[in-house]
Parts: structure tokens; C-alpha cells; sequence
């Protein structure tokens, strides 16, 4: 068995490396060049250099010292006992600059028995090394040294270092209950708690009956360990600490306190607004409040223990905090307590909040409601005090259909390959000198992008869904790309608009009026500017659960608008498109071929407005309705397969090129079954 304050292994100033390397004294001018940029830094250290502590130097130490060119020394000083672990930038000297190499940062950490660990990292340059100054009767702020019959015997045995389990938990546990001591210094109760809640962190997954009881008993052991650092006083009195783990305020008042009203208790994620001189009335003017925030304790105290009527999911919004008076005989409070909870993960607008507090087994609302809420934080007001959270209700998302998923993904398929042949056909053959297939070669390339990372993306959401940045990133991408192809659309109705307006000079006013680079530009460079302005304003609106964009605060209108403005430009073109054919035709002296021409245009003009507009129309109008959903995604997954159609299959010339190159590779009844097709008239 082993004493706590012998042996905490999962404290550093209990488990560390010592490093005694005389060359590091600041005393030693002899630069042999050492460097501890090859070292590999594992864990914590030490400082005990000739038998005594030392600790790094924390103001500027001269170059070519401590056996090295250029020492590393502490910035911005050390931390005090009270204050746990920080983080501290190390520099070093050079030329006029006491600080002009600075490495990663390190963390540092003083020890309740006068000396402190260090973090070490590997630094940022070669030739340089952690300096050591002795610490010659100093005293680390904040050490309090307390005579050793007051400080509680807490052991473990020496099987929980290898692992833990219940019976480690419940040994601690134990002996915390026992402790007798009405006041405890504070480097002994931060000790004990960050021992209790590092190891009831570490034990095996329990059944949630378990899980709860051992929650009730580290609360307990919590409030208990807190309490010890009330002690008397006749005015006003504070301890505040903070661990890994658990964050910590305490506030006392006396019979002779002067203030009015008792400061806002504040922790990191959480604070606490108390009428703690009303209560101090009620207690011959005395009495104290102890707050606080747990970081893990929601894997004991779990949100599903939020019973409700309906099959919602239930996610933790905030920290698990703690509020009691203890040594306070009547804990009747004057006024409701109003606690602000910051959220620590992202609100979900669709999401029920709910102020809760733990009933022994359970989250329950009684006497708590919401009194305000916005985005980051929730206030909420409770009649008691008690371990209080905020849990947020969403409705649970309905499962995958396995027979939508498998016709999305066929239908998705055949529309790429269909692109595929598309780009293919535009690429090799050959076309009339008057076509500019510029607009229709960059619409199906933003559209095989878009369905192909769509379709990627979904396959492997799975693992995807975890790393936000890179579902964040996809859901952009798709955003441009799929925003490409709307201006692509738009600017292949442009040109068949210019062709409608000029039809006696078709083969040459597409060249004129648009040229390729500048269709190009502005193909790309809109899309690129809308997803550009839509993260700038608004970077947490990409990365939702399918990684698209995320529908809350209208984000989703960063879309929806240019998909509409498209559309809506689209219809005008259109009618101005039938108008302007309509005044062609009877002013037209139209040979056959002619008018064969002119109704082949009136017919791909459709076809595009169809193809390319109405499957996204329909997008509106799906509302969980799975026969529009199917209807949508046949439509819209084969964007593909009818612009192969239209531009490829019912075009005459390309059709013989398709026949000639079938006859030459597999001359048979196919080739002259595709020659044989009816010509479109």
C-alpha cells in the first residue's frame, strides 16, 4: 500500500523523470554544444540537479550558457500550486533580443512539496537545451506546508497502477467517505479530487444502473473534499482552483462582510449568481457556496438518463456543475439561483433545451426552467441547488431506407458513366468548325466532379463524419461545383438564346459574343465568389450529418438563392426563346432543311430547360415525400445520361461517327441496328 501523497501515478508531480544533468546550470559558461533538439521528450520532468531542486530560469539567461549556444528559459514565470497545469512559452537570446527564438510551447505545473515538472517538448531549433537554475531557499507561491497528522491516509494498492477497476474505485471511495478532517489545505483536497476523478474516469464501461451509482459517490466524494476548504472568517474569504478534470470556486462570508452583494461565481464554461447574504442571514451571518464545473463527469451521468415521453435523442450541452452551501445548517434559499451555461457543443436549432438536475438516478426538470438561450449559452433559474446540466432534445433521424440507398446509388453510377461518354464524345469527335461546345464540356465536368464526390462522400460518410474540417471542406467543394453547374446552365442558355436571335448566323455569333475565356471566367469565378462570401460569414454553415451545408440560420439559402435566380433566369430566357422562334418561323422563308433545323433547335431548347431546371424545382417540393424524393433523384442523377442524349445520340453527324467507329471495331447487327435508328426531325 501506498500513501496519495507518495503515490499519485496519475499526478505528474508523482510520476515523473528526473533530469540531473550538471551541464544544464546557468553557471556553466562552457559551450560543448549541446542540444536537446535530438532528445525524445516522453512524459514529465523534473529538475534535481547535485542532489537539489532547481527549476528553469525565468528571466533572460545569455547566450553560451548551460553548455549550449542558445538556453532555453521560462516565459511569462512559473505557475503557483493553485494554479495546475498551464502552458508556457520557452525563448531564448540572440543578438539584442532576449526573446527571439521561441519554441513550442511547454507545460508546467508546481508541486505541493516545493518544486516543479516540466512538460518538455522537442524544441523548435537545433544548439539550444533546457537551462536549470537552483532553488536556493525559495518557496513555490502557494505551497502551504501542513503538519502530516492532518492530512488524511489515503492509499490505493499497488494492483490499481497496472489497472483499474470497481474495486479501486470503490477502495477510494472508501476511505474519502471516512476522512473526519473539517479542513483540509488545499494542495491535499486538489491531490485527493483529481485522484477520485482521474480514476473513476478509467474504469471499465458499466451498465447504466452502475454508471449512476458511481456517479451519486464521486459527487458525494466531490462536495465532501470541497467542503474541507471552508473555513471561518469574519468578512469575506475565497479558494479557487483548477484541474483537468474539475474547476473549482469557493466563497465564504462572515458576520462582518461589508458587500451587498456576493460576486458572480465564474468557471470557464459555467457561473453562478446566489443571494449568499440572504442566506448568511438565516445562519447567524455566516455560511458559504461551493461551485463546480466537471469536464468528464458526463460519462458517469450520462444525458440518456434524461427520461422523457418521446424517443428524442439527448445530447449534453454543457459542462456537468455542482452547487451546494456547505457547513450551512439552513440551506433554504431567498431567491431562485441562476446558473449560465455555456454550450460546448453546437446548438442545433431544431434541438428542446432543458435545465436539469440529478435526482440519484435520473436528469429530471423539476423546479429548473430555461429563462434565456441564444447560440453559445442558456440561463437557467432553479429553485434548489444541486449537480445541475443542460441536455438538448432532437428528434431521432429516421432510418436510411437500404432500398433508396441502393437505387441512389445505381441511379448515380449510370448518370457518371453517362457524363463520362459525354465528355468522351466531346473530346474525340469531330464536331462542326461553328459549334462551341465550350459551355456543355465545362457543365458536365462540374457535374461528374459534384455527383462523384457526392457519391464518394456518401459511400464513406462513416469515417468522413468524425474529422469536422475535412466534412466541412467536402461540403464547400460540393457547394462550387454543383453552383458551377447551375452558371454553366445558365450560360448554355445565353448561347441558345444567341443562336435563336441570330439563326441565319448560327455557326458564328456564338464566337462572337462570348468567347471561351471569358465564358470560363465567369463560369467559375461566380461560384467561387458566392462559396468564398458564405464561409467568410458564415464557417461554421458547412459540414452538417450528410456533410452539405448546414440548413440552421438560412445558411442553406447560400445555395438556394443562386439556384433560384439561375432558374427563374432560365424561365425568362426560355419564353424569350419560344417568342423569338415563334417571329422567326413566320417571317422565315424555310426550306425543308431549313425548318428541319430550326425544329431540332426548338427541341434541344426544351430538352435543356427540362433537364437541367426541373429536377431541381422538384427539390422544393420533396418534404419527406419518398415518391417526390425518387422522382427527384432519378431526374437529377441523370443529368448525364439526357445530355448524352440530347447533344450526343440525337445529333446525326456524331451518331455516324458513333456507327463508323462501331462498324471498324465490332462490325455486326449492333452497328447497324444504331444506323438504322430514326433520324430526329
Amino acid at each position: 500500500m501506498a500513501a496519495v501523497s507518495d503515490y499519485l501515478f496519475f499526478d505528474p508531480c508523482y510520476n515523473y523523470t528526473e533530469l540531473d544533468d550538471t551541464w544544464r546550470s546557468t553557471d556553466n559558461t562552457n559551450n560543448t554544444l549541446m542540444c536537446d533538439w535530438n532528445v525524445n521528450w516522453v512524459g514529465w520532468y523534473r529538475l534535481f540537479i547535485q542532489g537539489s531542486n532547481a527549476k528553469m530560469p525565468d528571466t533572460c539567461i545569455a547566450n553560451s550558457r548551460c553548455g549550449t549556444d542558445f538556453p532555453l528559459w521560462l516565459r511569462d514565470g512559473h505557475p503557483t500550486v493553485g494554479d495546475g497545469e498551464v502552458s508556457r512559452d520557452v525563448c531564448s537570446h540572440a543578438g539584442s533580443d532576449c526573446c527571439y527564438y521561441q519554441s513550442k510551447s511547454i507545460t508546467v505545473k508546481a508541486c505541493p512539496d516545493n518544486y516543479y515538472v516540466y512538460e518538455f517538448v522537442t524544441p523548435a531549433f537545433c544548439n539550444s537545451a533546457y537551462c536549470a537554475v537552483f532553488m536556493i531557499h525559495s518557496v513555490i507561491p502557494g505551497f502551504i506546508s501542513t503538519a502530516s497528522s492532518i492530512i488524511p491516509n489515503i492509499t490505493l494498492p499497488e494492483e490499481c497502477k497496472i489497472q483499474i477497476t470497481e474495486e479501486c474505485v470503490d477502495n477510494l471511495l472508501n476511505q474519502i467517505e471516512n476522512i473526519t478532517a473539517e479542513v483540509l489545505p488545499l494542495n491535499v483536497v486538489t491531490d485527493i479530487l483529481g485522484l477520485v476523478l482521474n480514476t473513476s474516469e478509467k474504469i471499465p464501461s458499466l451498465m447504466p444502473n452502475e454508471l449512476a451509482y458511481y456517479g451519486n459517490r464521486v459527487l458525494k466524494a466531490s462536495e465532501k473534499l470541497i467542503s474541507t476548504l471552508v473555513k471561518p472568517t469574519d468578512t469575506s474569504d475565497s479558494v479557487n482552483f483548477t484541474l483537468k478534470t474539475v474547476e473549482a470556486k469557493v466563497f465564504m462570508v462572515g458576520p462582518n462582510v461589508t458587500l451587498n452583494k456576493i460576486p458572480r461565481l465564474d468557471t470557464t464554461s459555467a457561473s453562478v449568481d446566489i443571494d449568499l447574504i440572504g442566506i448568511a442571514q438565516n445562519n447567524q451571518e455566516t455560511t458559504a457556496v461551493a461551485f463546480m464545473s466537471f469536464t468528464t463527469m458526463e460519462n458517469l451521468l450520462r444525458p440518456d438518463f434524461f427520461n422523457t415521453s418521446d424517443d428524442s435523442v439527448k445530447t449534453m450541452m454543457s459542462t456537468v456543475i455542482s452547487a451546494t452551501l456547505p457547513k450551512t445548517v439552513n440551506t433554504k434559499l431567498t431567491k431562485p439561483v441562476n446558473f449560465t451555461l455555456k454550450h460546448i457543443r453546437e446548438f442545433v436549432s431544431r434541438g428542446n433545451l432543458s435545465c436539469v438536475y440529478w435526482n440519484i438516478s435520473e436528469w429530471i426538470v423539476d423546479g429548473c426552467s430555461v429563462v434565456k438561450t441564444n447560440s453559445n449559452h442558456t440561463v437557467c433559474s432553479c429553485d434548489h441547488l444541486s449537480t445541475f446540466a443542460l441536455i438538448m432534445q432532437t428528434s431521432r433521424p429516421p432510418e436510411d431506407d437500404p432500398l433508396m440507398e441502393i437505387l441512389n446509388l445505381v441511379a448515380v453510377i449510370v448518370g457518371l458513366v453517362f457524363l463520362s461518354l459525354t465528355l468522351l464524345t466531346f473530346a474525340f469527335c469531330r464536331w462542326n468548325p461553328g459549334v462551341n461546345n465550350v459551355a456543355r464540356i465545362n457543365l458536365c465536368l462540374s457535374l461528374l466532379l459534384a455527383h462523384l464526390l457526392f457519391l464518394l462522400t456518401q459511400q464513406f460518410l462513416n469515417y468522413i463524419r468524425p474529422n469536422h474540417v475535412l466534412c466541412a471542406v467536402i461540403s464547400g467543394v460540393l457547394h462550387f461545383l454543383f453552383l458551377s453547374s447551375f452558371v454553366w446552365m445558365f450560360i448554355e442558355a445565353v448561347l441558345i438564346f444567341i443562336c435563336v436571335k441570330n439563326l441565319s448566323q448560327i455557326s458564328s455569333n456564338q464566337r462572337e459574343v462570348l468567347s471561351s475565356r471569358f465564358m470560363i471566367v465567369i463560369g467559375y469565378v461566380i461560384a467561387f465568389v458566392v462559396v468564398g462570401v458564405s464561409a467568410g460569414l458564415v464557417p461554421e454553415g458547412y459540414g452538417s450529418e450528410k456533410c452539405w451545408i448546414k440548413s440552421e440560420k438560412g445558411f442553406i439559402w447560400s445555395f438556394l438563392g443562386p439556384v433560384c435566380v439561375v432558374l427563374a433566369l432560365n424561365v425568362i430566357l426560355f419564353i424569350s426563346i419560344i417568342v423569338s422562334l415563334n417571329s422567326t418561323l413566320t417571317k422565315l422563308n424555310a426550306g425543308v432543311s431549313q425548318m428541319k433545323q430550326t425544329k431540332t433547335l426548338v427541341f434541344k431548347t426544351l430538352s435543356q430547360f427540362v433537364v437541367l431546371g426541373c429536377p431541381w424545382i422538384l427539390g422544393f417540393f420533396t418534404n419527406k415525400n419518398e415518391v417526390v424524393e425518387i422522382i427527384f433523384l432519378c431526374l437529377n442523377s441523370q443529368q448525364g445520361t439526357f445530355i448524352f442524349i440530347i447533344y450526343c445520340v440525337l445529333n446525326n453527324e456524331i451518331r455516324q461517327q458513333y456507327v463508323d467507329w462501331l462498324n471498324t471495331i465490332f462490325p455486326g447487327p449492333e452497328s447497324r441496328a444504331i444506323k438504322s435508328a430514326p433520324q430526329n426531325s
